[in-house]
């Protein structure tokens, strides 16, 4: 085997030359190998294209299974970057497994269409190195080959250790609004960039890596405060979350609060919305806010004028609403008078949720719920004990096992997602997302109806942290399983290819990438922050909800290969290459957790906005309509939302007894829905 590793004269000249620009015959960077200089199966050295470097490219010549062999000597040890250089002039990707030492690195790899065979294009992607001699193959993995192949360039190491989880945090210098947030210094092998400041899984600040406190501010009066850091260094690596720390403001010292509002009015009311109007309060610093609310729920908050269109409320249906005055020491005035009104009839296209009632209590963070095939019965997880239910039509609630290896975050981790087999008839088969000691993992065990047994690991390598797991499953008419991957409190991670973070996965019932998947891995879309819900509709698209950070939380209509903008986009924007959701909410309003459809309606469970979402789909349009909220307040943190087969009816979940919602264990429910 002739390798030859090109040694240009001027190497600072070189380096600095654009990779995918050069010409014929340019001299080229030290950590350049050309293709045609290395061993060479089933494939031919050709010139018949322009803008290749060195003498030649390599052609596949349309054969699965032909490759180029790159021997590397010198180069760094550990983990490094490698940038292949590439034509494809089709409109088919041409999939590639990259080995280092015979031994698959990265399967499957994307080498998408180019304008035509003279336009060439790079791909880069991490591979571990010994630091003496590697041997580096691009394997062709379809029949129509890989792509036309130029050189391959080799980065400088990269670091992927992690910086040390921080030190237990404290407060102090405690205020009204303001307090300092100090924590134990991490380590790590290069430095420590900077530190996230976490609330409750949504970051409110940051400092530098030299720093070891902050001080917060704009924080409310006589409230507590649930806190942890994130280290993080330069190459983005992030550590565990730090241990948690409750902090309280003081009571505010201006005591006096506004005063009450004046009439309030109802106007222009429809099916879905309200036109509220009242007089103005006063204080004697400032009121900043008014809560438009019922005795114990805020439908929506007012911060500047004094009117306001109310949104978003359910058809036919009885209200009866005040408004109160807020200043910045967090004094509310007595309430104004009541106003009474009911919305107009309901549109009777898709339904509406027309009865609730209790179908099982005694729960404690009912997480996860996944029917049978036989309509019967559905298995319900539960996500800090680790236990798997059977939960019958009539409510009879029977447990039939537990899953192994699974363990808390004090956060969203633990047991998370189930789906059943759609073949549950003859193999026995149901799967589970869990939180385990290395990460997050998708499992497989036996269910004979009874009991569980035969855990298997089927996917692992799922970053896990305190925070942003994901956790949903579903099965797709396609037969195969779709995983739901939070970016585990680092963002980045949504937008890396490489990482099954932050991402829709697509996976065979044997824990391989599906095939067809948009890059050849296991990864279906990406740019996900912490998505929690998933429904297929009856065109078998697929529809996917999840959380936003403080801004905006979202519904979507996933297709492979999309990304879905986190951490670049929050809700909508106009950045080339990201798709905007279908709907948004603001998070006070949602935080989405699962999602069902019935009759072409995407149903969407509500924990911090504790309501039941209706949105429906316009036709067989990706459009959907106002969405509309159900049981406002009525019932706390809802968690899963899920379809009854063969009915017009949800079965919906609460989730009061997790770290956000404070009440005590057991006190969970499961209802069920009629749609009329």
């Amino acid at each position: 085997m002739n390798v030859r590793r090109v040694l240009p004269c001027g190497l600072a000249v070189a380096l600095a030359l654009p990779l995918a620009g050069l010409s014929q015959g340019t001299a080229l960077a030290a950590a350049d190998y050309q293709a045609e200089d290395a061993s060479i199966g089933r494939g031919t050295v050709a010139t018949d294209h322009t803008g290749y470097t060195g003498t030649g490219f390599v052609d596949y010549t349309n054969v699965k299974g032909s490759y180029v062999e790159f021997t590397v000597s010198g180069a760094p040890a550990g983990t490094v970057s490698l940038t292949l250089r590439y034509a494809n002039g089709t409109a088919t990707d041409r999939p590639m497994d990259i080995s280092v030492n015979g031994t698959v690195v990265s399967s499957a790899v994307s080498f998408p269409a180019t304008a035509d065979w003279n336009t060439w294009a790079t791909r880069t992607v991490t591979v571990p190195l010994t630091g003496g001699t590697d041997r580096i193959r691009a394997t062709a993995t379809t029949g129509n080959g890989g792509p036309n192949l130029d050189r391959i360039g080799i980065g400088s190491a990269t670091d992927t250790q992690a910086p040390t989880r921080p030190g237990q945090p404290g407060c102090s210098g405690i205020g009204e609004d303001a307090l300092t947030l100090s924590w134990g210094a991490s380590t790590d092998n290069v430095g420590v960039a900077a530190y996230d400041l976490y609330e409750h899984g949504n970051k409110i600040g940051e400092a530098a890596g030299s720093a070891t406190s902050k001080t917060l501010t704009g924080l409310t009066p006589n409230t507590t405060y649930d806190l942890t850091v994130i280290a993080r260094d330069a190459a983005g690596n992030t550590s565990a979350a730090s241990p948690v720390v409750d902090c309280t403001t003081r009571p505010a010292s201006d005591g006096v609060p506004p005063t009450r509002p004046g009439t309030l009015s109802a106007s222009g009311v429809t099916a879905n919305s309200a036109d509220l109007g009242w007089g103005a309060s006063t204080d004697d610093h400032a009121v900043v806010a008014y809560d438009v609310r019922n005795d114990t729920t805020v439908y929506k908050t007012v911060t500047s004028g004094t009117t306001t269109t109310l949104t978003g409320l359910a058809c036919n249906s009885p209200y009866s609403l005040n408004v109160v005055a807020r200043d910045a020491a967090g004094n509310v005035s007595q309430p104004s008078n009541t106003v009474t009104f009911t919305t107009k009839a309901c549109a009777t296209d898709g339904g509406v949720p027309s009865s609730i009632a209790t179908l099982s209590t005694g729960w404690t963070i009912p997480w996860g719920t996944y029917w049978m095939p036989d309509g019967q019965s559905a298995l319900v997880t539960e996500r800090d004990d680790f236990r798997v239910w059977k939960l019958s039509k009539n409510g009879t609630k029977t447990q039939v096992g537990t899953v192994p290896n699974a363990v808390t975050t004090n956060g969203e981790g633990g047991l998370l997602g189930v789906a059943v087999d759609p073949k549950w008839d003859t193999n026995h088969y149901v799967y589970f997302m869990h939180t385990a000691a290395e990460g997050n993992r998708v499992v497989r065990m036996t269910y004979d109806g009874t009991r569980l047994g035969d855990y298997k690991v089927l996917l692992q390598g799922i970053k896990k942290n305190r925070y942003h797991n994901g956790g949903r499953l579903a099965f797709g008419p396609d037969g195969y399983l779709y995983v739901a991957t939070g970016e585990a409190q680092t963002p980045d991670l949504a937008q890396d290819r490489n990482s099954l973070n932050g991402k829709i996965l697509r996976m065979t019932t044997d824990g391989k990438p599906a095939p067809g998947n948009p890059f050849g891995t296991y990864v279906y879309s990406l740019g996900h922050r912490n998505p929690q819900g998933l429904a297929f509709d009856r065109n078998g698209r697929l529809w996917e909800a999840e959380f936003g950070n403080s801004s905006k939380d979202e519904l979507n209509l996933v297709k492979p290969g999309a990304n879905y903008g986190w951490p670049t986009c929050e809700g909508n924007c106009n950045v080339s290459g990201m798709t905007n959701p279908k709907a948004t909410w603001n998070v006070s309003e949602a935080s989405p957790s699962g999602i069902a459809i019935v009759r072409n309606v995407v149903y969407m469970a509500s924990l911090r906005g504790e309501r039941l979402w209706r949105i429906p789909i316009e036709g067989d349009t990706e459009k959907v309509g106002t969405p509309t909220a159900y049981y406002v307040g009525s019932y706390g943190r809802l968690r899963t939302v899920t379809k009854v087969p063969g009915a017009d009816q949800l079965w919906l979940s609460t989730t009061n007894c997790d770290n956000n919602g404070g009440a005590a264990d057991g006190s969970d429910k499961i209802f069920k829905v009629t749609i009329g």
